[in-house]
């Protein structure tokens, strides 16, 4: 039977870009990313937030460091990934998303306090042949790299 393994979430940042380099110098960076959902409970709307961990890879993840901030409103493409490890005798595990594609939402400076919602078509992207669109963000960044791999390049 076949699999697939793909996710797409728009949220607000949680916190600040902090961006690391591996051993080979490739880019990481780990972002907190707070997803709403409107739910009806008791004859009433409320806001559930779902707080996920994304991975991002390579000149993606320079470019979320550069152009976003806390609270910053972003799309993610990628695929889930389940890490499990032992500590203290007790096993552990961690589902997480590896991010493959990264779109920024809102206009530049629509992090913290800005627009936190849609893009109101500010959001700049880039195709395939590299070509950009008008807009005031950076481009959408396809990630180079496979995820938690020592930064080994693993194409997808």
């Amino acid at each position: 039977m076949a699999s697939f393994n793909r996710v797409i979430l728009v949220g607000n940042l949680t916190r600040d870009v902090d961006l690391k380099y591996t051993a080979g110098n490739t880019a990481v960076t780990e972002l907190g990313l707070a997803v709403n959902d409107r739910v009806k409970k008791n004859n009433e709307w409320v806001d559930e937030t779902t707080f996920v961990d994304v991975t991002l890879w390579g000149r993606t993840a320079e470019v979320a460091s550069e152009y976003l901030s806390k609270g910053s409103s972003v799309l993610i493409e990628g695929r889930l990934k389940l890490d499990t490890w032992e500590k203290d005798g007790q096993k552990r595990s961690k589902l997480h998303v590896i991010g493959e594609r990264m779109q920024m939402l809102g206009g530049r400076g629509a992090g913290a306090g800005g627009s936190g919602g849609g893009s109101g078509g500010s959001a700049r992207s880039s195709n395939s042949s590299g070509e950009r669109h008008s807009g005031s963000s950076a481009p959408e960044m396809p990630a180079s790299h496979g995820g938690s791999n020592g930064g080994d390049d693993v194409p997808f």
